[in-house]
């Protein structure tokens, strides 16, 4: 099977590459050229060959997620009891129909597995519902960024008019009479006063236990380097140098918690949403998202903003493309101020048909999780 990849450095073929210069190879699985691309990721992430970066990028390196070893212990906190309940009861909503978990929900990767989030009198959001898997790293919340902290995140869906549309000012007397409460509230406060903000509090709390469990990358960074095949390494190694993902999935959890705009903004069409835009009025934020993390991508299905995709191959293949399709011509930009630029990030990547399966099998060895948290018992009355 032939590879066209990218080598940086050049040196004898079994030599150590120095990765300070880039020319392409015509490889072989079986080549040894090959395997010393795969062995050089055999050692600790600091010799690890440095990915492909742009100037000015701010990035940081991947690093291994390792096990909560306290997530039992701090699924028994009172705060923490108290939140998992609010999560998972309909009584937060208007209709006493909807939770949080109704999009969030645990045994679908803390998603909806749909499209688009499904609401309040059935009412359809417009964009995908994200993850809540280690929800306590991220810095802005929401797709657009208009959130900074968790409690603030907590509070939109239980007002939006599409999702919970509670009025809530009238919260926290509704609760109050459900009296099973009352002694959960004052566990986890000093006393039993039910106010909005100990609400959302309660949610935020548990919401930052939701963690993400180490997958078979993180097995591999730690140094039990059998836990990845060859091919989900040099897939790493494709991720890291010529897929230039690294630029915007790097860290931890593979994100920079920036906004790009990809080229999936469908100006002017049936899918349009400006995207960060419409929180900053900043003609230059048009058509751009938060970058999502990459962790337990395969319980996170469908992707994207809008949801419109489920298919990692073709993912892969949109990047390939380079998604500069509808940059605007400069007498257009002077029209229309608000014509989308892509991000100028995104570039022709060249990768041949066997590289893309090697980099989707990549992805596919991000995801570790397997726990499903058991719906808690919640006062009723």
């Amino acid at each position: 099977m032939k590879r066209v990849v990218f080598l940086v450095g050049v040196g004898s073929l079994l030599g150590l590459f120095s990765f300070t210069s880039v020319f392409e190879r015509v490889l072989s699985s079986d080549d040894p050229a090959y395997q010393e691309i795969v062995d050089s990721y055999k050692k600790p992430i600091a010799e690890w060959p440095k990915p492909t970066i742009d100037e000015g990028v701010e990035w940081n390196e991947m690093a291994a997620l390792k096990r909560d070893s306290l997530f039992f212990k701090k699924q028994d906190e009172p705060e923490v009891i108290l939140g998992k309940m609010l999560f998972f009861d309909p009584k937060l909503s208007k209709s006493n129909q909807i939770s949080c978990s109704t999009c969030h929900d645990p045994e679908m990767g803390w998603t909806d597995r749909r499209t688009v989030a499904l609401g309040n009198d059935h009412l359809q959001g417009m964009r995908n519902t994200p993850s809540l898997y280690n929800i306590a790293n991220r810095s802005v919340f929401f797709w657009d960024g208009r959130a900074n902290s968790i409690e603030e995140q907590a509070k939109g869906p239980l007002t939006a008019h599409n999702e919970m549309a509670m009025d809530v000012e009238l919260l926290p007397a509704k609760l109050k009479k459900v009296k099973g409460y009352k002694p959960y509230f004052e566990k986890a406060f000093g006393d039993d006063k039910i106010t909005y903000e100990r609400i959302v509090g309660a949610i935020a709390t548990f919401q930052r236990t939701i963690k993400s469990q180490p997958s078979k990358v993180d097995a591999f960074i730690s140094g039990n380097y059998k836990a990845m095949t060859d091919q989900e390494i040099y897939g790493m190694h494709l991720f890291r140098t010529k897929g230039r993902c690294m630029n915007c999935h790097n860290g931890p959890d593979l994100t920079d918690d920036k906004f790009h705009n990809i080229g999936l903004t469908y100006y002017k069409r049936k899918f349009q949403d400006l995207g960060r835009y419409e929180i900053t009025k900043d003609a230059n934020d048009v058509g751009k998202f938060k970058t999502p993390s990459l962790r337990d991508l395969l319980n996170t299905r469908p992707w994207m903003h809008n949801g419109l995709f489920d298919d990692l191959t073709g993912i892969v293949n949109i990047y390939n493309s380079g998604m500069h399709m509808i940059d605007p011509k400069p007498e257009q930009k002077t029209a229309d101020p608000l014509y989308p630029v892509t991000d100028p990030l995104m570039k022709p990547l060249k990768l041949t048909k066997q590289e893309v399966q090697d980099i989707v099998a990549f992805l596919e060895s991000l995801s570790g999780s397997r726990f499903k948290m058991r719906r808690p018992d919640f006062p009723r009355e």
